[in-house]
């Protein structure tokens, strides 16, 4: 069989800028003509092995963030995308798919952008939403699925507010001290913490305080405090990211925003290099990092998911946050599962049995239809109001990675991960899942024919074909 050519130009384009390279000296460096560069960098001709060696001797590249990352991404939500049925039975073969997303990923992109807007437009239609046809926003995708991708296809990691954080959180000299600095840089800006809102931050500009909830935990606290400084210490760097990013909605730059400011936060309060080293050191326990850390568990598992530094990778994990109804109110993946990007998680998951057995961790050995095998953790993190009156906000988590890091993960002691038969077969969601036999199934898959007979019932009304 022919070895699939590797077309990596944005990857190739973002090392040299994150070099501060042109192209004449980086192709110097890595042996290549200019043209031949620019050639790679426009995905109109492969990166040769030449190349790949001189990108891991010369610069120290980590060569399989080459074949990983928008790629793997795309062609699951590609997948997904053409299980609807307006496109029929003609699906593409996986291989065309794989080769959309690696040679014309703007167009790729495209076509998810495509199929989001006509997705959005038909769900207004039948729930005769009033507001179609009627202004141009009823065409754009919605400001949060703008971000949600957004920070999707970089990888959930974003090295200059990482790097800018981490900077910040090693200016005094250890991690425990961190909140401490956050607050003396505040004060020396005029600003002075108050905790009396029943709002879990609220910052006045214009007296120079910043409220705090006086009943939201130590950790929701010190996050807060970097939150907010970030916003005013790092406004221009944020500013860059954004007006690169290109956002449709000013709504969206804004809530990208909030996104990078908690991303400089969660980094400032586990700082990268510190934190890289504590995950390995404790087997990624994530009690004892929440411990070391002053951060909560979620904060911790969100953070495992964001180690996808060049030269210093973390296990890939995957990260999610579902509420009490299966929806997926936060998630990423640096592994090879992609989760939907519309509709619940599969019920089979052990992250929707966290909220039967609050403050345990759950373990489950799990394979999806691809035959990839996972370690996945799940734990209720369920947050309380701080008052009798109060509502309480249920939430879990679930944190996983391929069956091969297992040694690396504490929760991975007395499991048998060599025992085909103890891996519990799951799926991405209902609607674009391939098992036939799923007792668990909810609703056919989109891009699967259905044989139905009145006089026949199994464990599902109709049979997949």
């Amino acid at each position: 069989m022919a070895q699939q050519k590797l077309y990596a130009g944005a990857k190739l384009r973002e090392t040299r800028t994150r070099l501060g390279l042109t192209q004449r000296v980086f192709a110097e460096k890595l042996g290549v003509s200019l043209p031949y560069l620019n050639q790679m960098e426009n995905n109109n001709r492969p990166v040769s092995t030449g190349v790949v060696l001189a990108l891991a001797q010369e610069f120290g590249f980590d060569v399989t963030e080459l074949s990983t990352g928008d790629a793997e991404r795309m062609v699951t939500d590609m997948r997904e995308a053409l299980a609807d049925p307006v496109f029929g039975d003609g699906t593409p073969p996986l291989a065309d798919l794989r080769l959309a997303a690696s040679n014309a990923p703007a167009l790729a992109r495209a076509f998810l952008k495509l199929h989001g807007v006509y997705r959005q437009s038909t769900e207004r239609l039948a729930s005769l939403d009033d507001a179609l046809g009627q202004n141009e926003s009823a065409a754009r995708p919605s400001p949060w699925e703008e971000v949600r991708d957004f920070f999707h296809y970089c990888d959930n990691y974003i090295d200059s507010v990482d790097r800018a954080a981490e900077e910040f959180a090693s200016s005094n000299g250890t991690v425990l001290e961190v909140t401490k600095t956050a607050i003396n840089a505040l004060e020396a800006r005029g600003i002075h913490l108050r905790f009396t809102t029943d709002l879990v931050r609220d910052f006045d500009a214009e007296r120079g305080i910043l409220s705090l909830c006086a009943r939201s935990t130590r950790a929701t606290q010190s996050f807060q405090i970097l939150h907010q400084l970030a916003l005013l210490t790092q406004s221009d760097l944020l500013d860059e990211i954004l007006d690169q990013a290109g956002f449709q909605s000013e709504d969206a730059r804004k809530i990208a925003r909030i996104g990078l400011a908690n991303y400089y936060a969660g980094a400032a309060l586990m700082p990268y290099e510190a934190f890289w080293s504590a995950a390995q050191e404790t087997r990624h326990d994530l009690e004892i990092l929440s411990d070391r850390f002053g951060a909560s568990i979620e904060q911790v598992g969100h953070r495992l998911s964001t180690l996808q530094r060049s030269g210093a990778k973390g296990v890939p994990f995957y990260f999610v946050r579902v509420d009490q109804a299966g929806t997926i109110t936060k998630r990423h993946s640096s592994t090879r599962l992609q989760f939907a990007r519309y509709g619940g998680a599969c019920p089979l998951w052990n992250v929707h049995q966290a909220f039967e057995t609050p403050g345990r961790f759950l373990r489950q050995l799990a394979e999806t239809p691809d035959g990839v095998r996972y370690l996945s953790i799940a734990r209720d993190v369920s947050k309380s109001g701080g008052s009798f009156h109060a509502p309480v906000r249920r939430y879990a988590i679930g944190l996983g990675c391929e069956v091969s890091h297992a040694a690396d993960l504490v929760y991975a002691d007395d499991l048998d991960v060599k025992n085909p038969s103890a891996f519990e077969p799951i799926g991405i969601s209902c609607r674009i899942c391939l098992r036939r036999e799923c007792h668990q199934r909810s609703v056919p898959p989109l891009d699967r024919a259905l044989s139905i007979d009145p006089n026949t019932r199994g464990t599902l009304p109709y049979s997949i074909e």
